[in-house]
C-alpha cells in the first residue's frame, strides 16, 4: 500500500496544550508518541492491510470499521495526563471542523455532569447533531466502577472476539502449561534453568525496598540467582517481566490470582498463567526437582467461544445517575490488532528495542470505536438521524448477550456484533 493511500483517511491533525499548569510538554505537536491514539483510529476507519500481524502473531487482514470514513485527530493528551482544558478545547474544534462524529478513549473517576469536560463536550456536540461514543472504563468486575456515564454520550463496553493468544510453557519433565500473552520471542535455545521467586531472594541484607520475592517485586531478587534463568512469579505490583530483563533472566512465568482473559505483550518471554490452577504446579516442580528447566514458546492463535464481557470491563450501576443503565452496549476490546506508531516500543518501555506498525491491545479504549464505526454506518443510511436516534438503533438491534450479573455486577446485555457480521445491520438499515 502506498503512504498516499494510507494518508486518505487522516485529513486533519491537531493538538492542545493549554492548560499551563501542568508544566511543559516534550514533544508539542499532533504526533502519536503514545500508539494509544494511532491505535484506535485505525480501529474506527483505518484502511484495510493484507497479512496485517504483530511479528506474525495474529495474522490476516486488517481494517477499520468504516475504510472509507475521514478521520480527524485532535490530541489532547500528554504523559503528564488530560486536562479539561484541553478536551473542552478539542470538543470545540472538532465540532467546528464539522466532523459528524466523535470517538473518546478517554476516562476517569466519574464527576458530576456540570464539571466533567468529557460529559460537557459531548453535550455540545448532541446539541450540533454528533454523536460521541466513550470508553466505559477498565476497572472490572467490580461493579459501579462505569465511566463517561452521561446519557447523551454512548458508554461502550469491552467484550471479547473468537480469537485468543496463549503461549506454551514447556518443561523438563515433560510437562507443559498454557497461559495468556502476546510473547513475539522464538525461544534460542531448547531449555533454560527455572527458578521461583521465592528461592531467587536477595538474602544479603542489602536489600533497601519493601516487597514480596515471590511475587518478584522490584528490588526484592538477587541478580546473580535470576541471571539467564526463567523466573516463576506470583502475584505482585505488576512490571516483573521489566524487573526480571533488568537483572537479565531469561523470560518469566507470573501467576495471577484475578480472572484472566486479556493477553499483554512482556518485554522479555512471557506468560501468564492462573495462580492456583497452573502456578501450585510449577512452583512444585521447581521445588522437587534438582535442576528445573523450562522453555516459553512463542505466541500462537486459538479459536473460542465469543463473545463474552472481558474481566477488565467496567460494570454498572452508575454512581452518578443510577436510574440510567449503562454501560450502553458492548463492542470488541479484547486482543485488538490494529495500527500503532513507531515513535513509542511495543510494550511502552524504553528498555523495549521492539517497534512495529501493528501492535495488539485490550481495553473499553478499543471498543468505543468499534461502536463509532458502525454508529457511522447507520448515519450513512440515515443521515437526518439525531445522535439519539443512531443509539437508540445500535442499542435496540444488538443481540443479548446473557451474563452472570450475580458474578459481573454489571446491567449489560448487549452485544454489537460488528466486523462478521456488520453486512446484517446494513440489510436491516435498508429496509426502515
Amino acid at each position: 500500500m502506498k503512504l498516499s493511500d494510507r494518508m486518505k483517511s487522516v485529513i486533519g491533525a491537531k493538538y492542545f496544550n493549554l492548560d499551563k499548569e501542568g508544566g511543559a510538554v516534550e514533544n508539542p505537536s499532533p504526533t502519536d508518541d503514545q500508539g494509544h491514539g494511532t491505535h484506535t483510529a485505525s480501529t474506527a476507519a483505518g484502511v484495510a492491510v493484507k497479512d496485517a500481524s504483530l511479528s506474525g502473531i495474529g495474522k490476516g487482514t486488517a481494517r477499520g470499521g468504516v475504510p472509507s470514513a475521514r478521520i480527524a485527530m485532535y490530541k489532547v493528551c500528554w504523559s503528564i495526563g488530560c486536562s479539561d482544558m484541553d478536551m473542552l478545547a478539542g470538543f470545540d474544534e472538532a465540532i467546528a471542523d464539522g466532523v459528524n462524529f466523535i470517538s473518546v478513549s478517554i476516562g476517569g473517576p466519574s464527576r458530576d455532569f456540570f464539571s466533567d469536560p468529557i460529559a460537557i463536550g459531548a453535550f455540545h456536540a448532541m446539541r450540533r447533531g454528533v454523536l460521541t461514543s466513550c470508553s466505559g472504563g477498565n476497572d472490572g468486575p467490580q461493579p459501579m466502577t462505569v465511566e463517561n456515564v452521561a446519557p447523551w454520550i454512548l458508554t461502550v463496553a469491552a467484550s471479547s472476539i473468537d480469537r485468543q493468544f496463549t503461549t506454551t510453557v514447556n518443561f523438563g519433565d515433560g510437562k507443559n502449561a498454557t497461559g495468556l500473552s502476546i510473547n513475539t520471542f522464538a525461544p534460542e535455545k531448547k531449555m533454560y534453568p527455572l527458578i521461583n521467586g521465592a528461592l531467587a531472594a536477595n538474602i544479603t541484607g542489602d536489600n533497601d525496598f519493601f516487597g514480596s520475592a515471590s511475587s518478584c517485586d522490584y528490588g526484592t531478587l538477587s541478580k546473580d540467582k535470576v541471571m539467564g534463568k526463567i523466573v516463576y512469579c506470583t502475584g505482585g505490583m505488576g512490571s516483573q517481566d521489566q524487573t526480571i530483563q533488568e537483572y537479565g533472566g531469561a523470560g518469566v512465568i507470573i501467576g495471577l490470582e484475578e480472572e484472566l482473559d486479556a493477553s499483554y505483550t512482556t518485554i522479555i518471554p512471557g506468560t501468564f498463567v492462573d495462580a492456583n490452577k497452573v502456578g501450585k504446579n510449577i512452583d512444585l516442580y521447581i521445588n522437587t526437582t534438582t535442576n528445573a528447566e523450562a522453555i516459553i514458546e512463542k505466541t500462537k492463535t486459538s479459536r473460542i467461544a465469543a463473545p463474552f464481557v472481558a474481566s477488565f470491563s467496567s460494570r454498572g450501576p452508575q454512581v452518578i445517575t443510577p436510574n440510567i443503565l449503562k454501560p450502553d452496549l458492548t463492542a470488541p476490546g479484547l486482543d485488538i490488532l490494529a495500527a500503532y506508531s513507531k515513535m513509542v516500543s511495543l510494550t511502552g518501555y524504553t528498555e523495549d528495542t521492539r517497534f512495529d506498525v501493528f501492535n495488539i491491545l485490550s481495553g473499553t479504549s478499543m471498543a468505543c470505536p468499534h461502536a463509532i464505526a458502525a454508529a457511522a454506518y447507520v448515519k450513512s443510511y440515515h443521515p437526518d438521524w439525531t445522535p439519539a436516534a443512531i443509539k437508540s438503533a445500535l442499542m435496540t438491534t444488538g443481540e443479548n448477550l446473557v451474563t452472570d450479573v450475580l458474578n459481573s455486577g454489571c446491567n449489560l446485555r448487549l452485544w454489537l456484533l460488528l466486523f462478521w457480521s456488520l453486512w446484517l445491520l446494513q440489510c436491516r438499515l435498508r429496509s426502515l
